[in-house]
């Protein structure tokens, strides 16, 4: 190799060696710009990638969410079946999707009560039937007068029978699921028998109340017959409309209230009665207590009386330090006073003199009466009865 050829190799490695410094300089100078481009890249990919994955919803029974206690599961399968399912999220939407459709189950979970009567009722003249799951009372009350809530199924209930004559409990079986019981003029799945139960129905069987999540959701569907009863109560129609209400479709009231209004009915009745007994209350009290006693102030109350409650105190709040510095200060103010040492008599001193009148080496009535601080009730307990028998065996002799 030649002089020239050596020469062009290095002048080759010093230009790579200084671009490599170069790039690494920019690199450094614009770090934090390289960092929010980077996070903006990602950014944009993600909300890509969940454009294309589909939007999933998160509540409870919801006919998108895959999560345990969502309800994708039945939709999917339904959907596999011939079911055309519409989830809707708002009242507008679920009246519209009706519309459309001449016949149409409803599916409604109206857990926190957003609807009133009024669109309960729209609800149920628009649909074909309605299937609703675990209602409160006022939802109940807006869709059917004849189903009432009656109580809970037995926490040892694994496994309920149909116990009726109902198609689609007898061919879907035994179930398993918690959650609540109710009666109405068709009732399955009665944990104690004849009784309310998981499934009701009302009589023209437009209105059907499942008591349990458990019937529906992801994680308890393949329990039992739990996907059987789900799916042959959804789906006896071609059209489902899965309907979970949120806080938009709460009504708006162009006034508030009034108390009479907010009052339950029964009030009226009962609140007449109930302020009578109230007052026949307050006279029979009144009169066994007697007359009110005059007592001039201030009253003397005694001091043991004071220390028996401020004792209390302390033992109520855990308060052994500050129990322990009030009997401390006690005993050497009882010991000063008895020694005649006067109000401004230093810790030596109350202690020279007191160990000379008991029978303890001043190192250990300094470390009872000065260095010891109690941890526990117990030792509090034990150490004031130190105290106590150090300050007789001094006042004694």
């Amino acid at each position: 190799m030649t002089t020239k050829e050596h020469v062009g190799q290095d002048h080759a490695a010093a230009a790579e060696l200084s671009a490599l410094r170069g790039f690494k300089a920019w690199f450094r100078k614009h770090l934090v710009w390289i960092a929010l481009v980077a996070l903006l890249a990602g950014l944009v990919i993600f909300l890509a990638i969940d454009s294309v994955a589909g939007a999933t919803d998160s509540r409870r029974l919801s006919a998108r969410n895959p999560a345990p206690d969502g309800a994708m599961a039945v939709a999917e399968i339904l959907g596999r079946h011939g079911v055309s399912v519409t989830p809707t999220d708002t009242f507008e939407d679920t009246l519209k999707a009706l519309s459309s459709r001449d016949e149409a189950t409803v599916f409604l979970f109206d857990a926190q009560g957003f609807l009133d009567r009024s669109q309960l009722e729209e609800v149920t003249a628009a649909a074909d039937r309605v299937v609703v799951v675990s209602p409160r009372l006022r939802t109940l009350n807006g869709l059917t007068e004849g189903i009432r809530p009656g109580g809970v199924v037995p926490e040892a209930t694994q496994v309920i029978e149909p116990g009726c004559t109902q198609d689609d409990a007898l061919e879907a079986g035994p179930v398993s699921a918690q959650g609540s019981i109710f009666s109405g003029p068709l009732v399955c799945y009665a944990p104690r028998g004849n009784g309310p139960g998981l499934y009701a129905a009302s009589a023209d069987g437009r209105v059907i109340v499942l008591g349990s999540r458990e019937l529906l959701d992801n994680q308890h569907l393949a329990l039992e017959g739990n996907a059987a009863l789900a799916l042959r109560t959804l789906g006896n129609n071609a059209d489902l409309v899965w309907y979970i209400p949120g806080v938009g479709d709460i009504p708006a009231s162009t006034s508030n209230p009034t108390l009479n209004e907010l009052a339950p009915r029964w009030l009226a009745f009962a609140g007449p009665w109930l302020g009578l007994v109230a007052l026949l209350a307050i006279a029979w009290r009144g009169r066994r207590m007697g007359p009110l006693v005059f007592e001039p102030l201030p009253v003397v109350v005694k001091a043991a009386e004071t220390a028996e409650g401020r004792a209390r105190l302390y033992q109520d709040s855990r308060a052994v330090e500050r129990a322990a510095r009030n009997l401390r200060a006690g005993t050497l103010s009882r010991l000063a006073r008895h020694f005649n040492l006067g109000a401004d008599a230093t810790a030596e001193a109350l202690l020279d003199i007191t160990a000379r009148h008991v029978e303890l080496p001043a190192t250990e009535v300094r470390s009872i009466l000065i260095d010891f601080m109690p941890q526990g009730e117990g030792q509090l307990v034990q150490w004031a009865q130190q105290i106590e028998r150090i300050e007789q065996e001094a006042i004694a002799r």
